[in-house]
């Protein structure tokens, strides 16, 4: 089925990623998305899409655990629970930048069609993974 929609676990690769984070020990999963997200920052030539959709859905995951990051998808997000990824915020961001630079495939790809949406959703992502200023953190009660 390949691509279905502009969202970061909208893609087999995905889907099969956050697969892999369900059938694997509680105490990998953090490394998995890890090395998924330094998989590609450390990429200096061209960026193959399935890397890069699966650092999109790491970055989601550990969006997700932020102030203001969206859940998981209902449905090809992991089910079982994740520890905290607040810590891997900066790799995250790292990732995304990443993805979106050339020679990006995944970047290719969608500007070849229409992107713009696509876009959007890499910019939600990052602005939720971006420290917030601390006159702007959310309440605690």
């Amino acid at each position: 089925m390949g691509t279905w929609d502009i969202g970061p676990f909208d893609n087999d690769t995905a889907a099969d990623f956050c697969g892999d984070l369900d059938e694997a020990a509680a105490g990998q999963r953090e490394g998995i998305i890890r090395d998924a997200l330094t998989r590609v920052i450390g990429t200096a030539d061209h960026l193959e899409a399935p890397e890069s959709e699966e650092a999109v859905a790491a970055a989601a995951l550990v969006a997700a655990q932020c102030p203001g990051g969206e859940p998981a998808h209902p449905v090809y997000g992991p089910e079982e629970p994740l520890p905290d990824l607040t810590g891997l915020r900066v790799l995250a961001l790292q990732a995304l930048d990443r993805v979106v630079t050339d020679p990006s495939e995944l970047m290719d790809l969608w500007t070849e069609s229409d992107g713009g949406p696509w876009q959007a959703a890499i910019d939600r992502l990052r602005n939720t993974l971006l420290p917030q200023p601390p006159g702007e953190r959310l309440p605690l009660g």
